[in-house]
């Protein structure tokens, strides 16, 4: 698993303003987000003036019992069920607002790194360079954390600095002068309950740096490892069949087992710094709870204040106190924001890595022409040349022209790169030189070996990637028995995981279904047959012929009997610096005459209607 250099600098040099880049034009181009944000400033800062309000009762309150006061009391009691009234419905309402905010922010940076990743076959591309790992957890799980404690932190510094600007100034009055005599010169420091609480608050907050700051590179470990493991059971979970029919349940468990082992490392390590804070955290915390009495101490016995200026000394020096620890009180979170949004930079630099590469390379790349509407139709390509993403080439020259209703059959040995040609013409497999001339997208399908199933119903799966409401119950009914899966069309809107209830061969033959239903121009397979036996797969390919006489057919595959349904064969021959095309005649020929094959699957099925 690896990260890119250029996200580990921009990250180094300042994440929160990258984070802001990222996300932060949500409050710039949402309408709705800049009322949200002003209604939960306005609610925290409703909050904070009942807070004051509430250090005022303190005072009131107890000098009522220090004075015996029956009726001060009274109305001091019936005052605090009003304060404490409002300060429920204003703490129920800003919860609301920031959830509110948190979860339409949420959903804005959700749909932006969707739309980054899942462009231009850019998701593809991001797993064949490695350039950045489990991308489905820093859009799911960091995005979440990282919106969700940038929304508390900024709701938390607000409230501490207007908390602070308030008790700052009534901690200032209240507490008065401070006389000292020091070599027989008198002193008097004002407001010296304010500087105490400050140079207690930067001694407990600089110390908390100093003790908590590995947690940040700590919780960005964890957070990987945590990412790999379940990457891990995902994959088990997902090739469960072939692990019990090799018997690899303990190979897999050891591997299992050896993720996990991190993850538990990555734990303790940060369970050890966490520990560490955690005596700093307590000592300070303990401490403060006297702090302010210890110090405030003499000016009572002295009779300079009251009990109730003592209790409300307290009162404002702990809110005080609260305000300038924020830091010490959040680091733990601090930490765990940051590591979500380093990795949540990462991601999206390795998705910029991945765009300059195809967009602005450095080395040559392939480039894919799509034809305008009205031009002629045709594949062409000359003097193309395909290699990996690390640079190695694959095929050195592949020349050829195809023309609408053309079909051509593309074979090589293993290794000669006939599926990354393949992924070539499809547009998402950038690295090489050459152009490519293609049709329009909307004209072309293509078929890998295994075929993709989106979740949903089988509807849905038969209209991939248009909506499934394109498909009538009449064809794809029709579809499915022409294909052989006639005990599926009472199944249409039935919602499952097709992709395991199917075998692959019966994937496989849906996919022909879907073919049918939607009726490209042009077709594009690869081994789209390689599941199926040798009648079955002749069904299909006749299926095609006789159902898309005018499509063109471009397949790459090496099962015997594919030359029989195409009318030119290029061979793709192995060569010390790649493989390279030529053009090479057809065994048979099935173009211009009528072979009898038998659909297995017709029996009394009358022909499907078009459409």
């Amino acid at each position: 698993m690896s990260e890119t250099t250029g996200a580990q600098v921009q990250i180094q040099t300042g994440a929160l303003r990258a984070f802001l880049r990222l996300a932060g034009g949500f409050f710039l181009r949402e309408r709705r987000a800049k009322w949200l944000g002003l209604g939960l400033l306005a609610l925290t800062l409703l909050q904070v003036l009942i807070q004051i309000r509430f250090n005022l009762w303190n005072r009131d309150f107890f000098n009522a019992l220090e004075n015996r006061d029956r009726d001060a009391f009274l109305w001091q009691m019936v005052l605090f069920l009003g304060l404490a009234g409002s300060s429920m419905v204003t703490a129920v309402y800003q919860l609301y607002v920031k959830q509110l905010v948190q979860l339409r922010w949420r959903e804005w940076l959700t749909q932006r790194l969707l739309s980054l990743w899942m462009t231009n076959a850019r998701h593809y591309q991001l797993e064949r360079t490695g350039e950045s790992d489990n991308p489905d957890q820093r859009i799911a799980e960091d995005a979440r954390l990282a919106v969700d404690l940038a929304v508390d932190f900024a709701t938390g510094i607000f409230n501490s600095a207007v908390m602070l600007i308030a008790f700052v100034g009534i901690l200032w009055t209240i507490s008065g002068a401070l006389n000292l005599t020091i070599s027989g010169h008198a002193i008097a420091i004002p407001g010296y309950m304010v500087w105490a609480a400050l140079i207690y608050a930067l001694i407990g907050s600089g110390l908390t740096y100093l003790v908590g700051k590995p947690m940040v590179a700590l919780n960005f470990w964890r957070t990987a490892k945590e990412a790999d493991f379940r990457f891990g059971l995902v994959r088990a979970r997902e090739s469960s069949e072939g692990i019990a029919l090799i018997g690899g349940e303990t190979d897999e468990r050891r591997g299992l087992q050896n993720l996990f082992t991190s993850v538990a490392t990555a734990v303790r390590d940060l369970m050890r710094s966490q520990r560490k804070l955690m005596w700093l955290t307590s000592a300070y915390g303990m401490l403060t709870s006297v702090f302010p009495t210890v110090v405030a101490a003499p000016s009572y016995f002295s009779g300079a204040i009251t009990l109730g200026g003592l209790m409300q000394i307290g009162s404002a020096f702990g809110q005080v106190q609260a305000s300038l620890n924020w830091f010490v009180d959040n680091f733990p979170r601090l930490a765990e924001w940051r590591s979500s949004v380093e990795r949540l930079l990462s991601f999206r630099e390795s998705l910029r890595v991945i765009e300059s590469m195809v967009e602005e390379p450095d080395q040559p790349t392939i480039v894919r022409i799509e034809q305008a509407p009205g031009e002629e139709e045709k594949v062409a390509f000359r003097d193309v040349q395909v290699a990996f993403s690390n640079g190695s080439v694959v095929i050195a020259e592949a020349t050829a022209e195809i023309r609408a209703g053309e079909r051509v059959l593309v074979k090589g040995e293993s290794g000669t790169g006939k599926s990354t040609l393949f992924r070539a013409f499809a547009g998402i497999w950038p690295w090489g030189s050459g152009e490519i001339h293609m049709p329009p997208r909307e004209a072309t399908m293509f078929m890998p070996q295994r075929p993709y199933l989106p979740l949903g119903t089988l509807r849905g799966a038969l209209s991939y990637p248009h909506a499934p409401e394109t498909v009538s119950d009449e064809a794809g009914t029709a579809a499915l028995e022409q294909v052989g899966l006639a005990h599926l069309r009472e199944k249409l809107e039935e919602d499952a995981r097709w992709d395991q209830v199917l075998s692959l061969g019966e994937q496989q033959r849906l996919a022909f279904a879907r073919l049918l239903i939607q009726k490209p121009r042009w077709i594009f397979m690869d081994e789209a047959t390689a599941a199926l036996d040798e009648e079955n797969q002749d069904t299909m390919m006749r299926l095609v012929l006789d159902n898309l006489p005018d499509s063109a057919l471009i397949s790459i595959g090496h099962r015997p009997g594919l030359d029989a349904f195409h009318e030119r064969t290029l061979h793709l021959h192995r060569g010390p610096e790649g493989a390279k095309l030529a053009k090479r005649p057809p065994k048979r020929v099935l173009a211009g005459r009528k072979i009898k094959i038998r659909n297995p699957f017709r029996r009394r099925v009358r022909q499907a209607p078009a459409g």
